[in-house]
């Protein structure tokens, strides 16, 4: 039975999300009312496990290929350097955050979602939507004023902090307004003293001045301008953000040729619950938070993995809706919570502005990240390697004190083999040793096992991996029945 799903919203979630659906083979159309993709950087870097979840959709290395490999941040408090991360402890083979402006990540999901079948329709505006027990009745607003009422199976809002979708499910956006404002500028900038392929936080008595490479000379700059004073910050000129610069920065540090001069305050906000019935929120339209890590795009991105695969699953009638669809808001909520708590708590200890409490935090700064556990820690956490869902509603065991990863775990992709979840069908992968009736046991469960059983990812274990890369369940050697026993809760 053929099932047909909406996308609204076209930016770098929306795009994930419908092009994942295509090659899983789903009818998917993808509407925004924008007249044409952003022009602007917004959201500035990729991070390695986005970077993953994009090597098992088959297009990581045109994203690779057009953006910087930003390898260091620098704390800088002074002209001292109080503490360095370097990113290429990153467990991943891309141990680096991906510098790539918004406008380029956006064109190269919609060449990719293009190379799958399907074109964007701009212009196109959600007006309404109801669900029934069959479905949900739509109400689209063309450019020329044409309405259409499509009957759709799912709806999907990936349509940002402003959501036409929540705000027509009447989902209360829990959390605040910082009452602070922030200047943004993308200009050519000299006379850095950092290498050109590292982030930099400048710690100031006055507050926080970060810097971000994007190429060529050209560089992002964020700085915080005090408590917010009118209901809009105001747009700064490149004369004040030069200020800034040469009042919290090392100094000699020249600005010009902007690009993109702004100013914005930050929310901190989430929905409860990411799904309604048919309707589910991804991105910015479920959760919004502070910039401090560059984490919202990629945490939209992988909403958006989270819920295709599952999503697509049940299209095709492969798997019932329960449990896979309840686990999406399960598992992203958690992590969803999780970003919002990192990157309020780096907002909040980079704004301090009592010199004692400074002192503090730029002491326990140095201190922390001289250590390099702490260090590996940070990494894995901003890069998002670190997610996982240990309490996912889909996770099983069967057997205690099996090694290797546990359910919820990611499995960093394997060199020499294909990704998990890479190619036109959603299917779990199994890890372990293969006894002579293996291909017997397996065969049922084609529809959803990749049927070649890979390597061991430890002695004695059987490890089910999800199309996402996630431990689904562990089990001992040889249990290929509790495998299949697993398998089949999934089914219709």
């Amino acid at each position: 039975m053929s099932q047909t799903v909406l996308v609204v919203g076209a930016g770098p979630v929306g795009l994930t999300m419908a092009a994942e659906l295509a090659r899983y083979g789903i009818a998917v159309r993808i509407v925004d009312k924008a007249a044409a993709r952003t022009d602007k950087s917004k959201a500035l870097v990729l991070w390695s496990r986005t970077l993953e979840l994009l090597e098992r959709a088959g297009c990581a290395d045109d994203f690779v290929a057009a953006g910087l490999k930003a390898i260091g941040a620098n704390f800088i408090a002074g002209r001292r350097r109080i503490a360095h991360i370097d990113l290429t402890c990153i467990p991943s083979r891309y141990a680096y955050g991906l510098m790539l402006p918004q406008s380029e990540t956006e064109r190269l999901l919609e060449a990719h979602l293009l190379g799958l079948g399907v074109k964007v329709e701009r212009q196109v505006e959600l007006l309404a939507f109801a669900e029934d027990g069959g479905g949900i009745g739509a109400t689209l607003r063309h450019a020329d004023g044409r309405r259409e009422t499509p009957r759709l199976d799912w709806l999907v809002g990936c349509d940002g902090a402003h959501s036409t979708v929540r705000h027509a499910l009447a989902l209360p956006f829990l959390g605040e307004t910082l009452q602070s404002d922030w200047l943004l500028a993308d200009l050519h900038l000299s006379g850095l003293p950092t290498p050109p392929n590292e982030l930099a936080m400048f710690l100031h008595q006055d507050g926080v001045l970060a810097t971000f490479p994007i190429g060529a000379g050209r560089y992002r700059i964020i700085a915080d301008i005090g408590k917010s004073t009118g209901p809009h910050p105001a747009e700064p000129t490149l004369a004040e953000i030069q200020a800034v610069v040469d009042r919290r920065g090392p100094g000699g540090v020249k600005l010009g040729d902007p690009v993109w001069l702004s100013a914005f305050r930050i929310n901190e906000r989430k929905v409860k619950d990411y799904r309604a019935g048919r309707v589910f929120m991804v991105g910015d339209a479920a959760h919004v938070h502070s910039p401090a890590g560059g984490q919202g795009m990629n945490t939209g991105m992988q909403d958006a993995f989270n819920l295709a695969w599952k999503l697509a699953l049940v299209c095709r009638g492969t798997c019932r809706p329960e449990p896979l669809l309840g686990s999406y808001s399960a598992e992203r909520g958690a992590v969803g919570e999780m970003v919002l708590s990192d990157a309020g708590q780096l907002t909040a200890v980079a704004m301090l502005k009592n010199p004692l409490a400074q002192a503090a935090r730029n002491f326990a700064a140095s201190t922390l990240l001289g250590l390099p556990a702490v260090r590996k820690a940070m990494a894995a956490r901003l890069s998002e390697v670190a997610v996982g869902y240990p309490d996912s509603p889909l996770n099983r065991r069967a057997g205690r004190g099996i090694g290797g990863p546990k359910p919820g775990q990611r499995v960093a992709p394997v060199a020499g083999q294909a990704p998990v979840g890479a190619g036109g069908r959603p299917r779990f992968v199994l890890f372990g040793r293969p006894s002579d009736a293996t291909a017997r046991l397996l065969r049922p469960a084609e529809d959803l096992l990749e049927p070649a059983v890979r390597p061991p990812l430890a002695p004695g274990a059987l490890h089910l991996v999800r199309p996402d890369g996630y431990v689904a369940m562990v089990a001992r050697a040889q249990d290929f029945e509790g495998v299949i026993r697993g398998l089949d809760a999934l089914r219709r």
